[in-house]
């Protein structure tokens, strides 16, 4: 994969140009992803051939509603290795999915994500910022003040970046900002894949400790009966153990940065600094709407295509260059929504093969009468396999926290410890999941291939996994 080339001026900050926001040209290794999960879907289709059906009762009709424990029922399960054909599924049998799914599935979960994926396809306002010059005029503004060091920006960007995500459950809101964060970090003589790894690793560090964090808190820690966002000083020790580290990882990544052409402070003219001024408002906006207006998908679409209008007037673009500057920063992102749809497709299949509550209906049965303190990791392993299942952190604590929490509590396994094993088990699979769709569309946004990340991340995963596991043992032993 080749990357993008800096082209810099040391006499005027104006004149710089960064790597144009634009993924690079998919490469063969990077056109691996697709084919990654198509295999993926395969698995899937295979396992509804394989594993028997079930499922539980449950107190809603929708995918998030809570199953009812100790309600899984076997479903018959018609079985024709001649007709592969699709066969039809019914409330009292089960039929395992024709090979067709493996397609079929793909359009089927774009439709499911249909506003989260024009949300990011409408991240292409930046495409129309970038064009302005007024981004590139900026960062070298920045960079110039602070004098580039990078052992100041790095941890300073990092922990701004995982409290968002720790405190207040930012995590889609960050995809768009990876082809920017990239160009900093190439300005400052740092890889691609630097600048990727700093923002990705905050924001998953973040998930990974949930200190706060709505999206998985408010669903969990009811189900277990404890109170919303209780317990947070122990989660929040654990994310600046996690953080120290993560920057620690970043910072040795590179330790010598490449030459770049002289940092240069000049002041910005007029029009760059009302357009930095649009966008920065805009993401202000988008912090606030998300956390407390509870906006999703289609409100920071809505959002996105009024700033690359407010952003273009500023810059008195004539509509046609507007136009094509918004159509190339939508162009950039649409790997990333593809394999959005794509990771979902899987969970759909495992869905309608009816397979998933099979398996944690199993899991559960293996843990009712073991040592609390050698159940607690377990609980954490199960909500790591389920996370290569259901990479959905609110699906995922509707189907398994109401049959975990009460196995857990009968060995003597606190609610609490019960919510932390979730949080970890969910938090650490999700940093490499090949099935997380959000993942893989930071990835794609940020044009790096998935086997470059796994073998990059894979350390960390296990050094976390080490330190996670000896958590909740030790909240199992004090009591949490």
């Amino acid at each position: 994969m080749k990357e993008d080339t800096l082209h810099a001026s040391p006499t005027s900050a104006e004149s710089v140009k960064l790597a144009p926001v634009a993924a690079p040209v998919i490469g063969r290794r990077w056109a691996l992803d697709p084919v990654m999960m198509f295999a993926a879907l395969a698995i899937a289709v295979l396992l509804t051939w394989v594993l028997p059906s079930g499922q539980y009762e449950r107190r809603g009709g929708s995918e998030t509603a809570l199953v009812v424990p100790g309600t899984y029922r076997a479903i018959p399960k018609l079985v024709d290795a001649s007709a592969l054909a699709p066969q039809a599924q019914t409330a009292t049998q089960a039929a395992p999915l024709s090979p067709a799914a493996i397609f079929t599935a793909v359009p089927a979960g774009l439709v499911k994500l249909a506003n989260l994926i024009f949300m990011v396809l409408l991240g292409g306002m930046l495409g129309v910022f970038r064009s302005t010059g007024a981004f590139d005029a900026g960062i070298e503004r920045l960079l110039g003040l602070t004098g580039g060091r990078v052992m100041v920006l790095t941890p300073i960007v990092m922990i701004i970046l995982s409290a968002g995500s720790t405190f207040l459950g930012m995590i889609t809101e960050y995809l768009i900002v990876i082809p920017l964060v990239i160009a900093i970090a190439e300005r400052l003589g740092m890889s691609r894949l630097f600048g990727f790894t700093l923002l990705t690793l905050a924001a998953k560090v973040g998930y990974l400790a949930s200190v706060t964090n709505p999206l998985a808190l408010l669903i969990a820690q009811p189900i277990v009966g404890v109170p919303v966002f209780s317990g947070a000083l122990v989660r929040f020790t654990l994310w600046a153990i996690f953080l120290l580290l993560a920057i620690g990882f970043v910072l040795r990544m590179e330790p010598r940065p490449r030459k770049v052409a002289p940092l240069v402070s000049r002041p910005l003219s007029t029009s760059h600094f009302i357009i930095i001024a649009i966008v920065c408002g805009a993401l202000a906006i988008l912090g606030y709407g998300s956390t407390v207006l509870g906006w999703r998908d289609s409100q920071f679409a809505t959002l996105y295509v009024v700033t690359a209008l407010c952003v273009g007037l500023a810059a008195r673009m004539p509509a046609r260059e507007g136009a094509h500057a918004f159509v190339e920063g939508m162009n950039s992102m649409m790997l990333a929504a593809l394999l959005l749809g794509m990771a979902r497709g899987v969970e759909i299949v495992l869905r309608e093969g009816r397979i998933l509550d099979t398996i944690i209906a199993f899991a559960s049965d293996q843990v009712a009468h073991l040592a609390p303190v050698v159940v607690a990791p377990i609980i954490m392993g199960l909500e790591m396999v389920l996370t290569l299942l259901i990479p959905s952190t609110s699906a995922k604590a509707a189907l398994s926290i109401p049959i975990l929490g009460p196995i857990g509590a009968s060995v003597g396994v606190s609610g609490q410890t019960t919510v932390l094993a979730f949080i970890l088990g969910n938090g650490l699979v999700n940093m490499f999941s090949p099935t997380s769709g959000m993942l893989l569309a930071f990835l794609a946004a940020g044009g790096i291939p998935y086997g470059r990340w796994f073998r990059l991340i894979l350390p960390l995963f296990a050094l976390y996994t080490v330190i996670a596991t000896a958590a909740v043992m030790l909240a199992v032993m004090l009591h949490y």
